[in-house]
């Protein structure tokens, strides 16, 4: 038989050593050392083995457990360390045969069965270090979510920001400490919630409702869903830039010319997985992108702030480039180098020379060009007529 791992992480439950599966129980019978949050370490009262508060934030208690390499080491984690929790922080810092983890019920599935909810059909967001805005592309009616928050405090942040984006009706289910003995439920509406000294660990059951405004599904939002100053790529263009782009999970986009960010947040809305580097000149236009990303529920995006090529060194390769704006001979030449082959290339151009450019270079290297010619009915006298925008040529080639 192979020799145990030096560390074990359990997954506690509020019902404290009573909900603790046998091999939990034998990992804390053998362990020279437990460690974790002053909370778990109460839940098993007094142990035989040498017990370490892990310190906060989390992250500095992870040089404290590499020093216990070699020992017997058990690490108490909440419910799944595996859901929104600490196994996978801890075992990116180990190899494969350095630990073993023993997960309890997670606060999902808790929640999920003292409310009968189907878990495959209820969405489950972790917020303990993130802002609440992730929950913006979820919010619709008829969604059921279940959020993990940080503290008993942000359950009335979570109820005001409902209540701010319109969704006050939702009803809650507040969930204190589910599976144990300081077991509460809480439910009211998000407008009508009182403080009621909520305390952690804490889950949130949101079954949303109200006339706030759902994010579509599909590419293409609305202009108004973005603060810009104008320069911003128009909601009909965006679409047919975000099929050309093709975002697929896990794929990284160089949105270059962010402009508003309304390209590069709408493929990390795609899908959780994505991720996007947008890549803007000037300060004032890079703070509005900051603040449209965190709005929309998108922090994730990263923003460089200067001019492409040379904001470009050192960045992650892209698997997708779209140029909205900034585009020159030299910052093609410089991406034809620069990228893998592969790469979605993906250019915009408005005025008769960038159109010269790109006709060119697709001349070279092939891939497509789309012409597009928008118009839209305006007021002209007394009666409507077409006013046309000015054409944008697309080209997408694949290098």
């Amino acid at each position: 038989m192979a020799e145990a791992p030096w560390l074990t992480i359990v997954g506690l439950g509020e019902d404290g050593p009573d909900g603790l599966p046998p091999a939990s129980r034998r990992a804390l019978d053998a362990a020279e050392v437990v460690m974790g949050a002053r909370r778990h370490l109460a839940l098993l009262g007094d142990l035989a083995a040498e017990t370490i508060e892990w310190p906060v934030p989390f992250a500095d208690g992870l040089p404290i457990l590499m020093r216990l390499r070699g020992r017997r080491v058990v690490v108490l984690a909440s419910g799944d360390p595996f859901w929104f929790g600490a196994g996978a922080v801890i075992a990116r810092k180990l190899d494969r045969d350095e630990w073993r983890a023993v997960p309890g019920p997670s606060s999902f599935s808790l929640a999920a069965a003292r409310l009968g909810w189907p878990l495959e059909r209820t969405f489950c967001l972790g917020l303990h270090a993130a802002p609440l805005s992730r929950l913006k592309p979820h919010l619709a009616p008829g969604v059921r979510a279940i959020v993990l928050l940080r503290d008993g405090e942000s359950v009335m942040d979570l109820a005001r920001y409902l209540a701010e984006e319109g969704f006050g009706a939702s009803d809650l289910t507040v969930m204190e400490a589910l599976g144990g003995p300081r077991e509460r439920l809480t439910e009211a509406k998000a407008e009508t919630l009182t403080d009621a000294g909520f305390v952690h660990p804490v889950a949130v059951a949101v079954e949303v409702a109200g006339e706030g405004a759902p994010l579509p599904c599909a590419s293409g939002l609305a202009d108004d869903v973005f603060d810009s100053d104008g320069q911003i790529t128009k909601r009909p263009v965006r679409a047919l830039a975000l099929s050309a782009l093709a975002p697929r999970p896990f794929e990284t986009l160089w949105d270059i010319g962010g402009g508003s960010g309304s390209v590069a947040i709408e493929w990390l809305l795609s899908h959780p997985t994505t991720e996007a580097i947008s890549i803007e000149a000037r300060s004032d236009r890079a703070a509005r992108i900051r603040n449209n990303a965190d709005r929309l529920g998108v922090d994730r995006l990263q923003i460089v702030e200067g001019e492409a090529p040379t904001a470009l060194d050192g960045l992650p390769l892209p698997q997708a480039v779209f140029i909205g704006g900034g585009l020159s001979n030299d910052l093609l030449i410089d991406l034809t180098t620069r990228l893998a082959p592969g790469t979605r290339l993906v250019a915009h151009a408005v005025t008769l020379e960038s159109e010269a450019l790109l006709t060119g270079w697709s001349g070279r290297l092939g891939g497509t060009l789309l012409r597009i010619a928008l118009s839209e009915a305006a007021p002209l006298g007394p009666k409507r007529g077409w006013k046309s925008a000015y054409p944008v040529v697309q080209w997408q080639v694949v290098l």
